[in-house]
Order: structure tokens, then C-alpha cells, then sequence
């Protein structure tokens, strides 16, 4: 099990760039394959990207790529969500969450963040 928390979260323009921090404690985070996901207002969770537990392969949202990215720092135990060009409905509550399957779906993801929230004003 791993404990994940995260930071980074506030208030945005459109157009706007902010980072997301996920850090992890507790033992083996490099077995995990990480996922940020959110939640928008009146909306269900959705995936946004992941990153294999050597970070050389990620995936993304449609709805993000070519703007977010994500990287981790395994000795640091950290994950990260570079996000650029900030629009107004990447307005959500963003999760940092731990899986042991390579995937993008989040009924793999065991261990989850309490969320930071994005808020993004055009």
C-alpha cells in the first residue's frame, strides 16, 4: 500500500500553465504504475495520463495531450502533471492514484490522493 499526496492545485487563467506534486510514501512506488485522473463540477472521474513505473511509457486524454505531461522521480518518490494552455474545463479536482496493472482504467488504481483543486477562469 502507498499513502499519495497532493499539491500544486489553485487558481488559473486560460492559457496558464501550473504543476501538479504527488508524493508517495510507503514502500516499492516503483512497482506502481502512476495515473493522475480528475473530477470536474457535476462530473463523473476521468482519466487524464499515465506513466509506467519506469517512466518510459505514458498515455494520455485525448482532452490533454500535447498540453499536459507527466513525469515521476522515483528516488523521490514523486509524480508530477506539468499542465500548459490551461482552458477552462481542465477546472477539476485532480487525483494522484497507484496501480499495479499498466492501465488507464481506474477500477486497477488502489491507492488514491485526497485531490488538489485546479480552477481555471477564462
Amino acid at each position: 500500500q502507498v499513502h499519495l499526496a497532493e499539491s500544486g492545485g489553485g487558481l488559473a487563467q486560460a492559457g496558464d500553465s501550473l504543476r501538479l506534486s504527488c508524493v508517495a510514501s510507503g514502500d516499492h512506488f516503483t512497482s506502481y504504475t502512476m495515473a493522475w485522473f480528475r473530477r470536474g463540477p457535476g462530473k463523473e472521474r476521468e482519466f487524464v495520463a499515465v506513466i509506467s513505473t519506469s517512466g518510459t511509457w505514458t498515455h494520455y486524454a485525448n482532452s490533454v495531450k500535447d498540453r499536459f505531461t507527466i513525469s515521476r522521480d522515483n528516488a523521490q518518490k514523486m509524480v508530477y502533471l506539468q499542465m500548459n494552455s490551461l482552458r477552462s474545463e481542465d477546472t477539476a479536482v485532480y487525483f494522484c492514484a497507484a496501480s499495479h496493472a499498466r492501465s488507464w482504467d481506474e477500477n486497477t488504481y488502489t491507492d488514491w490522493g485526497q485531490g488538489t483543486q485546479v480552477t481555471v477562469s477564462s
